[in-house]
């Protein structure tokens, strides 16, 4: 089985526009994000999935220097552009990632991609009921199940997000969801404001800008240190439909 990690990256981003590029200790956040899911065991390939605007095109240079592939599709219909991704990358399995998950952790990735495989689900996510930090979000499905939720999936916002089509629609698709032992999703770690980037940047700086810890390392320092999650306490998540968990 082929399973690829398809990373949706574009310049546009209304609260911190070109963020996918930024510098994190020394590397632009799409390699932090490529390095971390190297890692992963249950991974056989990494590849981006950007746009076709002119404003991308420094995506796809990055994406070249630092080695991985890149499809360009519809900047909006963004389930379009994944569909389009599975393909031309061979998939069985996809990965999705945002770039917004720089601290993206590999063992985690590993252990949604075995709740898919050994309980042979069409998805798998460990957000829906949502107990891991915001940034380690992880979302598995088959290609033929993404190619059935292409031709499915009707409503804008279905199309933008990807993956609503799943888990509203439980009835059509086998789901299934990982969750912690408890519940640590009062912890912000994803990237969306210059505030988020500041913590980012601070955790990295602590591990010596090396970008191989995990994310219990990551929940070890933060508790040890309050003020790092100070940082972005007060940043407000933007409005994302969630429907309910994930069976």
């Amino acid at each position: 089985m082929r399973t690829v990690a398809i990373l949706q990256a574009r310049m546009g981003s209304s609260r911190l526009p070109g963020k996918v590029l930024m510098d994190l200790g020394g590397e632009t956040v799409l390699a932090r994000v490529v390095g971390r899911l190297s890692r992963a065991k249950r991974i056989t390939d990494v590849a981006v999935a950007s746009t076709i605007s002119s404003r991308d095109d420094v995506i796809a240079k990055e994406a070249a220097r630092i080695g991985v592939g890149c499809f360009r599709g519809p900047e909006h219909d963004v389930l379009a552009r994944y569909c389009g991704a599975a393909v031309a990358f061979h998939a069985d399995l996809v990965v999705r990632i945002t770039c917004d998950c720089p601290l993206i952790d590999p063992e985690l990735v590993d252990e949604v991609i075995g709740a898919c495989v050994q309980e042979s689900a069409d998805f798998a996510c460990n957000t829906l009921p949502r107990t891991f930090p915001r940034g380690l979000d992880t979302e598995v499905f088959t290609k033929e199940a993404l190619l059935r939720a292409e031709t499915i999936a009707d409503r804008p916002y279905q199309r933008e997000h990807v993956t609503p089509i799943f888990y509203e629609r439980q009835e059509l698709f086998c789901c299934r969801a990982v969750q912690a032992q408890r519940d640590y999703s009062a912890h912000r770690w994803t990237l969306d404001t210059p505030e988020d980037l500041e913590l980012i940047r601070a955790i990295y700086s602590n591990f010596g800008n090396k970008d191989n810890f995990t994310w219990r390392e990551i929940l070890a320092l933060v508790e040890a240190k309050p003020q790092l999650s100070a940082m972005n306490a007060h940043v407000l998540q933007k409005p994302v439909r969630e429907t309910a968990a994930v069976n």
